[in-house]
């Protein structure tokens, strides 16, 4: 069974920085300094499990060009298996349930492998490739 939650306390929140531990530092070798940010007291956090092991993570914040998706990661091992997706679906739920994001532009800056999944969900690239931590990006927005 595949469950995503908004993170409420720090065992989840930890379980969740395990798993970008896991695939951006470890796996996509990010520099741990840059994979943590001051961001993430004000971001709301989402903990995906399947079968009741914590296999996903995303967050989103309030930048000054709208609402920003983020830190979207699925363990090698859950891939193909809709977590990406169930992710992106609650993120963007939570997001249309407050009502600071209405009229806000939601946007991410997305790996090129996981541009299919966001285009699932409507949201189109926007200007040139860019590289963020040695990893070519697009960003996308919902159109």
């Amino acid at each position: 069974m595949l469950t995503v939650e908004k993170i409420t306390d720090k065992k989840a929140l930890d379980e969740a920085f395990k798993i970008r531990e896991l695939v951006f530092v470890i796996e996509q070798e990010v520099d741990a300094s840059k994979e943590y940010d001051e961001f993430e007291s004000s971001s709301t956090h989402f903990l995906a499990k399947l079968n009741e092991m914590p296999v996903g993570t995303a967050r989103w914040r309030f930048t000054d060009k709208g609402v920003k998706m983020e830190r979207f990661a699925v363990l090698s091992e859950a891939r193909g298996k809709g977590v990406g997706q169930a992710l992106v679906a609650a993120v963007l739920s939570d997001i249309n349930g407050n009502p600071m994001a209405e009229g806000r532009t939601k946007y991410l800056h997305a790996q090129l492998t996981a541009m299919p999944l966001y285009a699932k969900f409507g949201f189109e690239k926007v200007g040139e490739m860019f590289e963020e931590c040695n990893i070519q990006h697009f960003k996308m927005q919902l159109a």
